[in-house]
């Protein structure tokens, strides 16, 4: 369908999205702001402000998320360019509701703190930024995680490959990089935040860290760890091949400075894998 979703609601990045996928499909743009509305209010959510969540019609507003905050309702473009990219934002506020509130509380936050108008500051920096492109980390192998942060890609992938499933859930929570995933090319990377919890966690107890997460007063872009997430398994059917890894320009070699914003209060910032926009 012209404008609409991918016909594979089954891939592994959508983790619980696809029955949504398949409901919303058919129906016309602006029926499913009323899916999503009444999905939203029978779910009883709402922001942090405790405002109900709606989803409205894409309108001019001068603040987007003092508008969500304020009032409960998120603007959402259902023709265009953007409106696939703004429905999967809105599938992410119905997926992850605590973690999507607290970023919203977040940039309110920021916002306050600020004192140069042109500025924005590190924290909200970093909400935009896990918002748009964030993937969740779930799992308590410190190895696994240590690999993760240290771009050790043969570790994760090769050396340790039939653990990583069992070990560690990855959910996707950007709605960029859903939109991106529709069209997968190599070079996708996510910025992951690793939840040292246990796997088998309810996806509720895993939204729920996560905000807890996210209200860290260290939040900043280094908190996350870049991962090419075509890389993972099952992600891609040639990263079967193990010549899929020696493409440096996706999974740089080298051991680098691990990042420990959040857990242990770290300063360094590690380089990241590049991250194409376009195949």
């Amino acid at each position: 369908m012209p404008g609409g979703f991918p016909a594979d609601a089954c891939a592994p990045w959508l983790d619980g999205l696809g029955t949504h996928l398949r409901a919303l499909e058919p129906l016309e743009p602006r029926m499913r702001l009323q899916y999503l509305t009444d999905h939203a209010l029978a779910l009883g959510l709402h922001t942090a402000s405790d405002q109900p969540l709606r989803f409205v019609a894409h309108a001019d507003i001068a603040d987007y998320e003092s508008h969500i905050f304020a009032t409960g309702e998120v603007p959402t473009r259902t023709d265009g360019a953007g409106a696939r990219h703004d429905l999967y934002n809105a599938l992410a506020w119905l997926r992850w509701p605590y973690s999507k509130a607290r970023l919203n509380a977040l940039h309110m936050q920021a916002r306050a703190r600020v004192v140069s108008a042109a500025g924005r500051g590190p924290q909200r920096d970093a909400a935009t930024l896990f918002d748009e492109n964030g993937l969740v980390w779930v799992g308590e192998d410190e190895g696994l995680e240590a690999a993760l942060r240290d771009f050790d890609w043969p570790t994760l992938f090769t050396v340790r490959r039939d653990e990583l499933p069992v070990k560690v859930h990855v959910a996707v929570f950007g709605h960029a990089l859903m939109h991106k995933l529709e069209s997968p090319f190599k070079g996708i990377t996510a910025h992951v935040l690793p939840l040292r919890i246990p796997v088998q966690s309810s996806h509720e107890a895993v939204d729920r860290a996560l905000a807890e997460k996210l209200a860290a007063a260290s939040l900043q872009a280094r908190s996350f760890c870049p991962l090419p997430v075509m890389g993972l398994p099952g992600w891609s059917p040639a990263n079967t091949d193990p010549t899929f890894y020696q493409d440096e320009q996706v999974f740089r070699r080298g051991r680098m400075r691990q990042t420990r914003a959040l857990d242990h209060g770290s300063t360094d910032s590690p380089r990241s894998p590049p991250s194409p926009e376009t195949p």
